[in-house]
């Protein structure tokens, strides 16, 4: 199978190379961050192929991944998620698996829990202090190699979606689209319109020629080509929904009505009771196999 994949290169001592990958099927955009100085990376956001009609997992996308990073010669540092994706399965625990190497998230991901353990009427399900081997606050910092990486609370899609600033690098995972398509859904359990507006427009006071890097991409009516790169000027003048300074009210406006006419991700269902496990199937029963337990009438 054929990726789609681009290359946005090192813009100096302290900026990433950045390499985006897209998965077709949920219009996923994924990452590998570089520092060329040391040949570190990390991974942001993979994806673990699903197929809803059979049930059935599989890993290009992951396995393209750790094959980039062998063939050229990198080192795995981090395995990263910006929140538990509502609209596709994580890679995080099989990239662990396949690498050893320790698997983040935000913290908040066990606000995230409580509200889905409701949802699935499983009580004791999800312990994301053990799935993940850490869990990043608002204002934490690492490093990938020499870069710096700081992290910021970034709310709305989710009550606990973090954004990765690495260098001049934004990894805005479901906050900003691109900006001929505007802005993220805010309607899934525990989003806010007005908590997203907020966290854009804290994204939006980097500087200008930061790159931002997004979580998905359908394309539009006039663009068929999936694109993930933009800067802060481009999305803080153009993008359709917060482009010449919209305001608050106007945003959440706009942005409850497009999201009262969206139907729930084929997959999400699905996908959250695996996120809330790091990317880990639902534990095998007596025969062996995992089963997923799916709310009947409850969206």
């Amino acid at each position: 199978m054929s990726i789609l994949w681009k290359d946005s290169p090192s813009r100096g001592p302290g900026s990433p190379r950045v390499v985006g990958f897209y998965e077709p099927d949920t219009g996923s955009c994924q990452y590998i961050c570089i520092d060329p100085a040391t040949r570190k990376a990390a991974l942001i956001d993979v994806v673990l192929n699903f197929d809803p009609k059979a049930a059935r997992t599989s890993t290009t996308h992951a396995q393209w991944a750790l094959d980039f990073i062998a063939r050229e010669g990198l080192e795995l540092e981090w395995i990263l998620d910006t929140h538990p994706h509502a609209d596709h399965f994580m890679a995080g625990a099989w990239l662990k698996s396949q690498t050893g190497v320790r698997q983040a998230i935000g913290v908040k991901v066990k606000e995230i829990a409580e509200l889905w353990r409701d949802l699935y009427n499983m009580p004791q399900a999800f312990d994301p202090d053990n799935d993940f081997d850490h869990l990043f606050a608002d204002g934490d910092s690492f490093t990938i190699g020499g870069i710096d990486v700081r992290v910021m609370l970034s709310p709305g899609h989710t009550l606990g979606s973090i954004t990765y600033v690495a260098g001049d690098t934004i990894f805005a995972h479901d906050t900003f689209m691109q900006p001929d398509a505007g802005t993220s859904r805010c309607d899934f359990p525990g989003g806010s319109a007005r908590e997203l507006y907020g966290s854009m427009q804290a994204i939006l006071d980097h500087p200008d020629d930061y790159r931002i890097f997004i979580g998905h991409d359908y394309g539009t009516d006039d663009r068929e080509e999936p694109a993930w790169e933009s800067t802060v000027a481009e999305q803080r003048e153009t993008n359709i929904h917060l482009g010449g300074g919209t305001s608050l009210d106007a945003y959440v406006a706009l942005r409850e009505e497009r999201d009262a006419t969206l139907s729930l991700p084929t997959q999400m269902l699905h996908a959250l009771q695996v996120n809330l496990r790091g990317g880990r199937l639902p534990p095998a029963e007596d025969d062996g196999h995992s089963y997923f337990k799916i709310p009947a009438n409850r969206f």
